[in-house]
């Protein structure tokens, strides 16, 4: 059973999902809503899947570990060049 809610959107997206309708991509607002929720599952499980490769890879790498203090410093410095660069 479907369950009708309302939501809140900024003019431009509700103007891209009528567009959709529109050129006849979609049927329906709703069809255009469920296809973005789809998409954003298989993004996030993408995600997720990317995430846990990296830990694998990490935790499989034999390098010599790199202190905490290093990697903060290291995050530090990333971070101000990118506010003076941005």
């Amino acid at each position: 059973m479907n369950e009708k809610i309302s939501i809140a959107l900024p003019p431009q997206m509700i103007d891209e999902i009528k567009a959709r309708v529109d050129t006849g991509l979609y049927d329906s607002t709703s069809d255009v809503m469920q296809a973005a929720l789809r998409a954003l599952d298989r993004e996030e499980a993408l995600m997720g899947q990317s995430i846990d490769a990296k830990v694998r890879e990490a935790l499989d790498d034999d390098s010599p570990a790199i202190p905490a203090d290093a990697v903060f410093e290291r995050l530090e410095q990333l971070h101000a060049a990118s506010k003076r660069d941005g």
